[in-house]
């Protein structure tokens, strides 16, 4: 025979759906506290004695040496550096400075390039340039060589003169010895003007000759920037 079914009771579904629901509220709640717990970290670090130190907070032992923060698994989180000495800090900016100064350096270096560049954009104009500058210097000292020329000139008429009066100078008339005085001493100046000018036009070509150094890499990037005219 079968047996009668019994209905079914609903106040043991609604305990049983209650107890359901506390059960995931209380599983919900304790996921978040694990969740919201802190990883203990780990440090360790070999002090001066060789020995190897473990600890769930700075080692004070190792206060002067490189500690390892570990996570649970063993692996390397993160490298506590040790605080620098005065010395090693000073170190430290030096070569900060040291590498301002020389990025400061490399973008004045690009800055004046570009500006020579703007200003000679072809070889042709920096040569023309060149030529003029020194045109103007090589007639100034043309004139120099000819004005020491004269004075040289003059200077052996007045030596002739004053032979007369080798055996007692002293005896030469006095505007004879003040001119010759002054030739002498005209002559010395123009001499050292004409060093001088020489030391200029050197200036100027080593001058011409660096910028054509500088120059020359640019106006090859230049040129090979510029697009290829498409044949017709």
């Amino acid at each position: 025979m079968n047996k009668t079914e019994k209905p079914c009771d609903p106040t043991r579904w609604v305990a049983t759906l209650t107890w359901a629901g506390w059960a995931c509220a209380s599983l919900g709640g304790m996921t978040q506290v694990w969740a919201q717990t802190p990883v203990p970290e780990i440090y360790t670090c070999i002090d001066a004695n060789g020995r190897k130190l473990t600890s769930d907070r700075k080692i004070s032992e190792c206060w002067d040496r490189e500690q390892k923060i570990l996570n649970p698994s063993g692996t390397v989180k993160a490298v506590v550096k040790p605080p620098l000495s005065a010395q090693a800090q000073q170190t430290l900016a030096d070569k900060m400075h040291a590498e301002q100064q020389a990025r400061a350096r490399l973008l004045e270096a690009k800055r004046r390039d570009q500006a020579l560049l703007q200003r000679y954009p072809h070889a042709a104009l920096h040569q023309s340039a060149r030529t003029q500058a020194l045109a103007q210097l090589q007639q100034s000292q043309h004139a120099s060589t000819l004005q020491l020329l004269d004075l040289r000139n003059e200077h052996l008429k007045l030596q002739d003169e004053m032979a007369f009066y080798a055996s007692n100078p002293a005896q030469a008339p006095l505007p004879l010895r003040q001119k010759l005085d002054a030739v002498t001493q005209a002559m010395a100046a123009a001499t050292k003007e004409l060093a001088a000018k020489d030391a200029e036009l050197t200036r100027i070509n080593t001058r011409f000759d660096e910028e054509l150094q500088r120059l020359q890499p640019l106006w090859d990037m230049a040129a090979a920037a510029k697009p290829t005219p498409t044949p017709r």
